[in-house]
């Protein structure tokens, strides 16, 4: 038998992949988009078997009503469903406590935990274990010797710089910090997001084993047109119109300046608008306000989420620019998807962006004024090159075929 391969009825050698970390699949998030790509470019596969972890309840829960497609669904004593196939992933829902920040430990544990029994149960042989960031360093230890203990091998995405995310308090990033350590040097195998997040493992810990894998995105246009009701009511409803607004998609927290992205904005003579895609925190929102007075200026326009991947897709591609502010992380999917639909990105001047787009966007430093001028450098400039550009780079280095091919070859 091929070593990590289990023997099924049908004489075929299957790998098996449990994948803990993402909280749902196919919800706006990276890992969560990850999941739903990898799984369903790998559909047909089958010498690859996907066992996929989700949360049942609480924040980003799966909601398996809004997958089309899902079969063999298991109730659980109360009638819940709590396993489901979809794309041929066996997919399982891990109940949660509600007991705050610390939610996000027990779930990747119990998950763990959970894949462990099961391949028990299943007499599945050398599966393999890829868990999704650093979050569970208090427990790893223990988990990595019961992987082994069943033959199993444990494989990480240790994600970002999580430590140095300015949301955590001192102790938070401590922990974050160690558990990084722990689990790192426990990996078996690490699989990095980003060339400067695998420079920095290997510098760091001198893990022996490593590969660079990035995220996808693709260059397929958006099956809404200008005039549909779904992208023309949301252009109505936020005072928008195409090719008249600037964007931002991400998650509103300090390290992805959106101060200095607002601040920078309300300096330029621009008379576009300035549209932001987040999950408003009303907290930091007041802060913003508190400092800036944006609300005074009209063209500001928080817009909330959008969820409905086509919507998403046809907004960046109506978009004049999109902004670019993450400076904490490997390769970020909202950058990627922004690269494959909008012709002009402005991208915060880092390594990590720089890695991404290289010549194919313009950049801004944190500097006073930075921003602001190479806005009003870009309101007459001929966004075609950069656009085609942008999109080349994302067909050659980051298709969601390219990636799951790489995945492919690691788990075989």
């Amino acid at each position: 038998m091929g070593k990590g391969f289990s023997k099924q009825h049908n004489d075929k050698y299957v790998q098996h992949v449990f994948i803990i970390g993402s909280k749902s699949i196919g919800q706006y998030g990276g890992y969560e988009t990850f999941v739903a790509r990898l799984i369903g470019e790998h559909e047909n596969e089958t010498s690859i078997k996907y066992h996929v972890a989700c949360k049942a309840n609480g924040d980003g829960f799966m909601d398996e009503t809004k997958l089309s497609g899902v079969s063999d669904e298991k109730l659980d004593k109360n009638g819940t469903i709590r396993e489901f196939t979809y794309k041929n992933a066996h997919v399982f829902k891990i109940p949660c406590p509600n007991i705050g920040s610390g939610v996000a430990i027990y779930y990747d544990t119990v998950a763990v935990l959970y894949s462990i029994n099961y391949c028990k149960s299943h007499n599945i042989q050398h599966p393999i274990f890829y868990i999704l960031t650093c979050r569970i360093g208090l427990f790893i230890g223990g988990l990595a010797k019961k992987i082994k203990a069943i033959g199993g091998r444990y494989y990480l995405n240790p994600d970002g710089h999580e430590w140095m995310r300015a949301k955590w308090s001192k102790p938070i990033r401590a922990y974050w910090k160690w558990s990084e350590k722990r689990m790192v040097n426990l990996a078996d195998f690490v699989i990095c997001d980003s060339v400067n997040i695998e420079k920095y493992i290997k510098a760091t810990y001198n893990h022996p084993n490593t590969k660079y894998i990035a995220y996808g995105a693709d260059v397929e246009k958006s099956s809404l047109s200008n005039d549909d009701p779904k992208f023309a009511d949301w252009l109505n409803e936020h005072k928008l119109s195409i090719n008249n607004y600037y964007l931002v998609v991400g998650r509103f927290v300090p390290e992805n300046n959106y101060e200095i992205m607002i601040r920078e904005f309300m300096k330029s003579s621009t008379k576009r608008d300035f549209a932001l895609i987040t999950n408003v925190n009303e907290g930091f929102l007041a802060e913003l306000e508190y400092k800036l007075h944006w609300k005074g200026d009209k063209r500001i326009k928080f817009v909330g989420t959008v969820y409905d991947h086509e919507l998403l897709k046809k907004i960046r591609e109506a978009a004049y620019g999109y902004f670019h502010g993450h400076e904490v992380g490997g390769t970020n999917p909202s950058l990627l998807e922004a690269l494959g639909s909008t012709k002009l990105n402005l991208l915060l001047k880092v390594g990590f962006n720089e890695e991404v787009a290289e010549d194919a966007a313009l950049y801004w430093t944190k500097d006073y004024g930075s921003l602001a001028r190479l806005i009003d450098k870009c309101e007459m400039i001929d966004r075609e090159p950069l656009g085609l550009k942008s999109k080349e780079r994302i067909k050659t280095a980051y298709s969601w075929e390219y990636i799951s091919s790489r995945y492919a070859e690691i788990w075989r």
